[in-house]
């Protein structure tokens, strides 16, 4: 395919979330005792719809780097680093490159947006994903005219009514048609939902302060909850807000399990195989450079990957090969703890990181961050924290509507995300890790910094 696209047809998604909630509710006697859905789903996506409400086109997706120019000339005009991962810089690639499926464009919606939309026949945007797209004046939690601006003077007007559930929005009821398919009641609302990572946070428990969370998903995210959204300047942590109206500063790489995936996939093995050997196998004994996607943080769309350290014998070891992708992935985010705790002191004396998303299963995996951060991991019960977020949320949702209490209230007193194990870093590998990622930082810029960082 073109180099750095990557695309989705959103009515897959629509097919995909009926298979998914047949395969949940399968079996099951409570189907008309469900009083509530949330949705959780990829940040970032541009999804266009026409007059008549159609998709128009594929959407680019978080991981699509296609914009990298047009990235770099809207840093320039904005101030600020804007990576090819948001969606401003999508609308502005299309505008450039496809002007008729542009000029059909009525509305805009991100990806959890666009289900919303097909299961209440609303078009809304919910506020922390919205926070994603760099449309979004996160300060004031409204349009940024001004940006839009930088696109068009029309794109103000294609952009979806916000909600949220700070103000205990819904974004709208569930339509009969919608239900029977489903064989749940007609009417029942729609909470707002969000992108992953805000979903993430209520899962696993970081909806009060003072919490670090690390998600170990395709993509790499590092966040914390804050009272207000932070602006970094170099980009290197995004201004995400977080469900309830706080902010959720966070750091994001394209490239995490899918590192993993592409060499024990080439050697044949699972997971478990993979894993084993690995374990075999000293830390720090290669150097992955892991962006076969490119990569946004550092900001290098046009990376590649590269191993180093490579001796003879290396390419009939897969264990060691795999062990260095787990550790590159574990590198690319632990450069975003001390840009989080420079933005938020509170953070400072935090000694344990949650460990989220599918790789949060990996028994090694655990390790090797607990090893690397020099920090406790903490492993919630429920690793998929997104999808158990935007449960919990539509919970809060159906509380808020009885006048039980506001959302946030109801998720602080009723859900702090249980731990199901520990995993304690230990001394004797701190200084082997700070040497391997001293070497990983090095050989990235030296190869990659000078040319592609702008």
């Amino acid at each position: 395919g073109v180099q750095g696209r990557a695309e989705q047809n959103p009515n897959d998604w629509i097919e995909a979330f009926y298979i998914a909630a047949g395969q949940a509710l399968n079996g099951l006697e409570i189907s008309k005792k469900i009083e509530a859905i949330g949705v959780s789903g990829q940040q970032h996506g541009l999804v266009i719809l026409d007059k008549e409400g159609a998709v128009i086109r594929p959407a680019k997706l978080w991981c699509d780097t296609e914009s990298a120019q047009e990235a770099r000339e809207l840093s320039q005009a904005m101030g600020k680093k804007i990576v090819a991962s948001f969606t401003i810089t999508k609308l502005l690639w299309l505008k450039r490159n496809e002007p008729d499926n542009y000029a059909r464009i009525r509305t805009l919606l991100l990806p959890h947006d666009y289900i919303n939309f097909h299961l209440t026949g609303e078009k809304t945007a919910e506020m922390s994903d919205a926070s994603g797209t760099g449309l979004l004046d996160v300060h004031q939690r409204i349009w940024d005219k001004q940006a839009c601006s930088l696109i068009d003077d029309d794109v103000s007007s294609k952009l979806p009514r916000l909600i949220s559930s700070a103000t205990n929005d819904i974004a709208g009821t569930l339509l009969p048609q919608v239900a029977e398919r489903l064989g749940l009641k007609s009417g029942i609302p729609v909470a707002p939902g969000g992108g992953d990572n805000a979903m993430s946070a209520i899962g696993a428990g970081a909806v009060t302060q003072n919490r670090i969370v690390a998600s170990l998903g395709t993509s790499g995210t590092l966040f914390a909850k804050t009272q207000d959204p932070v602006l970094d300047p170099t980009g290197i942590i995004c201004p995400f807000l977080g469900a309830f109206g706080d902010g959720l500063p966070l750091l994001c790489t394209l490239n995490c399990g899918s590192i993993g995936e592409e060499i024990r996939k080439g050697y044949g093995l699972s997971r478990d195989e993979a894993t084993n050997l690995a374990r075999n196998e000293r830390p720090g004994s290669l150097t992955i450079l892991p962006y076969f996607l490119g990569e946004r943080t550092p900001n290098w769309p046009h990376a590649t990957a590269s191993i180093l350290g490579l001796k003879s014998g290396d390419f009939a070891k897969p264990g060691k090969l795999y062990r260095a992708a787990l550790e590159a992935a574990t590198f690319s985010i632990m450069d975003g703890l001390n840009s989080l705790k420079y933005f938020d002191p509170n953070l400072q004396n935090a000694d344990q990181i949650r460990l989220v998303g599918g790789g949060s299963k990996n028994v090694l995996w655990r390790k090797i961050v607990a090893d690397a951060f020099q920090m406790q991991v903490a492993i919630p019960t429920e690793a998929e924290s997104a999808a158990l977020g935007a449960a919990i949320q539509a919970a809060a949702t159906v509380a808020s509507i009885s006048g039980t209490d506001e959302l946030a209230s109801w998720v602080l007193q009723h859900h702090d995300a249980p731990v199901a194990s520990f995993v304690d870093p230990e001394p004797q590998f701190k200084s082997t890790y700070e040497d391997a990622f001293q070497r990983f930082k090095r050989a990235g810029h030296l190869l990659f910094a000078n040319d592609l960082e702008n």
